[in-house]
């Protein structure tokens, strides 16, 4: 099976050739031009996907080389995502399948991010905690046999990617600001400032994140002259609060279920201190912790089309509706 996906749910345009289980090639461009508003600016990003969409699958098909009359079938990230920016990437892989006369087949976003650590052999096995993370989204969720899935908890407000990149433009620091914050926090004091840790004993699986961001703030306006010299520290203590409520709620819908194996996806999860806390609860604790590669972690257009290529074997098409709020877009 030869599969092109196309991935244009919010500011990456991907491209990717996916053959029998093997990345062919996987192109990926990132939207510089909402730098300079702090954020994603919806109609700008649907106006660059438009731009870059037909180059970048051409450069995929040259990288991978094979034809577009090789394909099988095409798959598209049908939602959840931004309006304008899914359109364009549904558009256009329907155009191009119906010339080539292939089905397209439709991928849900958030489900990809979990199949991310299915490219080689070693992948978790069934049943397994999900834990997807990324600027738009956080929730726990249990993943069985058949591609179904059952969501444990969620956010109740912000994400933690979206908490990281609110914060970031707090201390000056750009979009996207999840990737400054951690690279700084390297060398910073996660004991800086004790910061909170929302919802971390609150007897359920949910996240809420905008209170972190209020208690930033606040701390930020009181302490302005320290927080410039100690940004590093900042950077840090934000970091590891985020961190522990993460692992913590993690680490407890595991044993509720008696799983030990975790699977970690979306962008946040290519962030360090994330990376190395579940390594950590792994080598003490013996649970199997999935991490895909940091690539692979941030959207990208091959784990929607491993994930088409799987359900095309289990003859499971049909994207999964209950996973995610899904836009009213006809496949």
């Amino acid at each position: 099976m030869t599969l092109l996906a196309i991935e244009s749910s919010c500011d990456e345009t991907s491209a990717a050739i996916i053959q029998d289980g093997r990345i062919l090639s996987n192109i990926i461009s990132s939207q510089w031009v909402h730098q300079q508003f702090g954020g994603v600016v919806p109609e700008l990003s649907a106006r660059a996907h438009l731009r870059w969409i037909t180059g970048i699958t051409e450069a995929c098909f040259t990288e991978a080389g094979i034809t577009k009359h090789s394909l099988t079938a095409i798959a598209v990230t049908y939602g959840p995502g931004l309006m304008g920016p899914l359109l364009v990437g549904v558009n256009f892989a329907k155009s191009l399948a119906y010339s080539l006369d292939i089905p397209v087949i439709p991928v849900n976003h958030i489900e990809s991010h979990l199949y991310a650590n299915f490219l080689d052999g070693n992948h978790p096995g069934l049943p397994f905690i999900g834990l997807i993370v990324s600027g738009g989204h956080t929730l726990i969720v249990r993943v069985d046999e058949g591609f179904v899935y059952r969501v444990l908890g969620q956010t109740r407000d912000d994400a933690a990617g979206e908490a990281f990149d609110k914060i970031a433009k707090m201390l000056g620091l750009g979009y996207p600001g999840g990737p400054q914050v951690d690279k700084l926090a390297k060398t910073g004091n996660p004991h800086f400032v004790e910061l909170p840790r929302p919802m971390i004993h609150s007897g359920d699986f949910d996240f809420s994140f905008s209170g972190l961001k209020t208690a930033v703030k606040i701390f930020l306006n009181s302490n302005k002259e320290l927080a410039s010299t100690h940004i590093n520290d900042v950077c840090a203590s934000v970091q590891d609060a985020i961190t522990d409520v993460l692992v913590t709620k993690t680490k407890k819908a595991a044993i509720a279920h008696g799983i030990k194996d975790i699977v970690i996806a979306g962008g946040v999860s290519a962030n360090s201190r994330l990376r190395s806390a579940f390594n950590e609860l792994s080598e003490k604790q013996g649970y199997r912790i999935f991490l895909p590669p940091p690539v692979l972690s941030t959207d990208n257009a091959a784990m929607v089309g491993l994930l088409a290529e799987l359900k095309s074997a289990n003859q499971t098409l049909q994207p999964n509706l209950e996973l995610s709020p899904v836009p009213n877009l006809v496949i």
